[in-house]
């Protein structure tokens, strides 16, 4: 008999999360028949950008989220010089992709050890930690107490990350640095060698904890390999400019369909979001962000979820590590579980990597900064990646003041609710088929969701209360 069960809050993730799942007998085993995810908080940081200065739009959008704010600050600052058609130096660039960077990796390392790692393994027998889910615990006692270990050295290495990315953005989470025009931290030769000191730390964590933890993970539950694939359609906007004009990127944008392993352009006028599912004002469903509004309706017939639901030529696509390997030709192994890990950890190593390339390219004495005046009317947009996948801000300026603005996140397309189509969201339809050993302890679904790393601050941004 169908058995449905509600995880209210899903814990370990940015944010507040509800899962509906029902369980039933298929194959002789018990699997997810349904799946239902919902944001359970209100977004609401568009409407309060609109009547206000566009300066502030580089530093608001950074408090949609503690874990991943450098993004919002660079896509939005981005959208703003597009709209005053301004040209930024390359030393802002440079600290920019390099805040952005290390950014990715201080997200990537939390969620594999404090976010992921104990749905595997058994985790220290006190609060908070306990009381925990039973589940099955194929890891040996010994490999279990050194996996705890690096738990521990993993909040180490994400302070290091944080202390590193502060050096030039000012202060992390929340960069001020990151300004329209370019960047306000002047380098200096010092500031350049510390940040290199702190990317060999983390060089050496990730080659020789991080990736190693990954892959016993992985080999001691194969089956994740296989499960929690989804639709199988990749998509990613692109990051990291690699020569000041927006033709050569760190990672290009793109997209893969199911089935076919070519990456194909992307076009950005075929995006949409639907809302029939989502607590909004259905008038401007299946609408591209430049003429989508976010006006709440609750409750709503149908709807059970704050996060809207985007789509590319009206289907489903997963966004994130995964899907910018792989369009970029990085990671071609496939779409699961333990995909999704390997994926993030070998990402988190090239772009360490690369970190000390960028602070080469740093002209010392050369401009971190143009003057920058914000027009007093137009229209832009600006689309980058963030940790978790494809970003955009799209923004609308009248009589010197934001008029309108849009933020499409990647959370935004993998928790996405079912559509005006019925298409379940990207983790909805990856969390179908997966086998529930018990019911009562579905440890299985957490493994499949908290692998898409949701990040419910960027999704969803203010408190719904309910008067009683």
């Amino acid at each position: 008999m169908p058995k449905t069960i509600v995880i209210d809050p899903v814990t370990r993730l940015e944010g507040h999360l509800r899962a509906e799942v029902t369980v039933d007998t298929m194959n002789g085993e018990n699997q997810v028949a349904d799946a239902k995810i919902a944001g359970t908080l209100f977004r609401g940081i568009e409407q309060m950008l609109i009547g206000r200065d566009p300066w502030d739009a580089a530093q608001l959008t950074q408090r949609i989220c503690g874990v991943c704010p450098v993004p919002h600050g660079v896509v939005a600052a981005t959208a703003l010089e597009k709209a005053a058609g301004s040209n930024i130096p390359d030393n802002a660039r440079i600290l920019r992709n390099l805040v952005m960077g290390a950014n990715f990796m201080q997200s990537h390392i939390l969620h594999f050890y404090q976010m992921s790692l104990l749905d595997f393994i058994k985790g220290p027998q006190m609060p908070p930690w306990q009381p925990q889910w039973k589940s099955d615990q194929r890891i040996k006692e010994a490999d279990s107490i050194r996996l705890n270990k690096h738990y521990v050295t993993a909040i180490k290495a994400f302070r290091q990350v944080n202390e590193m990315t502060a050096i030039f953005s000012g202060r992390q989470p929340h960069a001020p640095a990151l300004v329209p025009g370019g960047f306000t931290t002047v380098p200096t030769n010092e500031k350049i060698d510390l940040f290199r000191q702190y990317s060999q730390t983390v060089i050496d964590f990730v080659k020789n904890t991080y990736l190693p933890d990954v892959d016993f993970v992985a080999s001691q539950f194969p089956e994740y390999n296989r499960i929690g694939k989804g639709y199988g359609n990749l998509i990613a906007f692109g990051a990291f400019d690699l020569n000041g004009s927006g033709g050569k990127s760190f990672f290009r944008g793109g997209r893969k369909m199911e089935g076919n392993g070519q990456t194909q352009p992307l076009n950005i006028d075929a995006v949409s979001e639907h809302v029939t599912s989502s607590w909004y004002e259905n008038s401007t469903s299946k609408s591209h962000p430049v003429r989508s509004t976010t006006q709440p309706v609750y409750p709503k017939e149908g709807a059970y979820s704050w996060i809207k639901a985007p789509r590319y030529e009206n289907q489903a696509f997963e966004t994130g590590p995964l899907a910018r390997m792989s369009i970029n030709g990085f990671y071609n192994q496939g779409v699961s579980v333990h995909d999704r890990h390997k994926a993030r950890a070998l990402e988190t190593l090239k772009l360490a990597e690369a970190l000390p390339v960028w602070l080469d390219e740093i002209n010392v004495g050369s401009p971190v900064y143009s003057s920058y005046s914000a027009p007093t009317e137009a229209a832009s947009f600006a689309i980058a990646e963030a940790p978790r996948g494809a970003l955009g801000h799209w923004i609308g300026i009248t009589n010197s003041k934001i008029a309108h603005y849009q933020v499409l996140t990647p959370t935004c397309w993998n928790a996405s609710p079912q559509d005006d189509d019925q298409q379940p969201g990207p983790m909805e339809k990856a969390l179908l088929g997966t086998p529930v050993q018990d019911p009562d302890n579905p440890i299985e679904v957490l493994r499949v969701i908290h692998s898409f790393d949701p990040c419910l601050g960027c999704a969803v941004h203010m408190c719904r209360i309910t008067q009683r």
